[in-house]
């Protein structure tokens, strides 16, 4: 009796905390499965602390209590690692940052770090792919992607969030190679696969069928590559026929159905697998067709921003098997989603954070609280009861919820 209780106290405080160590957070799904989050004083939640930072889009990460943030100053691109809890600097480690956005909207990197075992990887908005120690910030390795495989600038620089898959990590990075496998030790390629040019969206895993598929939306469309060995299960063509077009959102798996979206005229489709055949359940561009951000799913029910960014966008609740809109809350411009339990949380450009309960009935915000001003892109941490965000000045943590 006395071990079973000991077990159940083990398992809920394991289910109680959880970091957020890559993009999209541990599952790279978007959700947070950690406490439950309390109701929050009539001002807002608490925030802890806050310190200035460097240019980009690339959002923090957490592990083992400390925060890595990638991110430019000056002519340097920056991995800094911070104590979790206090924001105080652990480590830095700089390199020369050479790139310029032809655009003129953010020098800084895009592509969230990913923290696996005792490393961290990065990739520059250049190119550069690093190792780092994540206990001292000494480097394990680097690969130029831009000479190694050709990776090209396209529009904005390059984006991909590592993921890291058993001792692979993978990334669509165009160019000669399209979408490679780099040994995590020591920075050998692995594998190559495709030509696909690379997009803004980043590539996920997925038990489908019984069998574990790397899902990558590259600027062609959907591959599904076996992570291990690097041969082509499926590809699917979804390109936006303009040139002047990206794909950012990163790939929804429910069971055997896969979500992608885009914005520029071409929309959203779910597809079905069976047994590597792909058969489209619908496809529109007037449901759910994402510009930047990612989409959550939860209980058969997808969410995410609608339309162009620079139009207005509309907060949405979409049927995940029909594409049908259940509801649709238009206002907030443009922002991220995450699932946190059984919420929906909700962060717009202009520094707002939204909360309420994730049901395809109604959205209605529970609370809604100004965090920071704007502009927020980059997508926020939930670790361990503790929410980090940033915009391209600052970055803060705010108390959620006691660990």
């Amino acid at each position: 009796m006395k071990h079973a209780i000991l077990f159940s106290l083990l398992i809920t405080g394991f289910l109680s905390a959880e970091d957020w160590p890559q993009f999209l957070g541990p599952r790279r799904d978007g959700t947070y499965q950690g406490k439950a989050l309390p109701k929050w004083p009539a001002d807002g939640p608490k925030q802890l602390w806050k310190k200035n930072i460097g240019a980009g889009f690339s959002g923090p990460a957490v592990a083992n209590g400390k925060l890595f943030l990638f991110h430019r100053q000056n002519n340097q691109e920056i991995l800094e690692c911070m104590n979790a809890a206090n924001g105080a600097v652990l480590w830095k480690s700089a390199s020369p940052a050479n790139y310029d956005d032809d655009f003129g909207f953010d020098d800084g990197p895009r592509a969230v770090p990913t923290v696996h075992n005792d490393s961290v990887y990065t990739l520059g908005a250049n190119g550069v792919l690093r190792s780092t120690q994540a206990a001292t910030g000494r480097l394990n390795w680097i690969v130029d992607c831009r000479k190694t495989y050709g990776a090209g600038k396209g529009f904005f620089g390059i984006a991909c969030s590592p993921l890291v898959h058993d001792k692979n990590v993978l990334l669509n990075v165009g160019g000669k190679a399209g979408i490679v496998a780099i040994y995590a030790a020591t920075g050998k390629l692995r594998w190559q696969a495709t030509k696909d040019e690379a997009s803004y969206a980043s590539p996920i895993i997925a038990n489908i069928n019984g069998a574990p598929q790397a899902l990558f939306f590259s600027r062609a469309g959907l591959a599904s590559i076996h992570p291990a060995k690097g041969t082509v299960n499926f590809t699917h063509p979804w390109r936006p026929a303009i040139r002047a077009s990206v794909n950012a959102c990163t790939p929804v798996a429910a069971g055997n159905l896969i979500f992608l979206s885009t914005s520029y005229g071409k929309g959203a489709t779910v597809l079905a697998v069976n047994k590597n055949k792909l058969e489209t359940v619908w496809s529109n561009d007037t449901s759910l067709s994402c510009h930047y951000s990612s989409v959550v799913h939860h209980e058969g029910f997808l969410y995410g921003f609608h339309g162009r960014q620079e139009r207005g966008c509309e907060l949405r609740c979409v049927d995940l098997k029909t594409g049908k809109v259940q509801w649709g809350l238009p206002g907030l411009r443009a922002g991220s989603v995450m699932i946190a339990g059984d919420e929906l949380l909700v962060f717009t450009e202009r520094g707002e954070l939204l909360r309420g309960a994730a049901t395809p009935k109604f959205f209605r915000a529970t609370a809604r609280v100004q965090l920071m001003g704007a502009t927020v892109r980059a997508y926020p941490a939930l670790a361990n009861g503790k929410l980090y965000l940033r915009n391209s000045r600052q970055l803060i943590c705010v108390q959620l919820a006691n660990p």
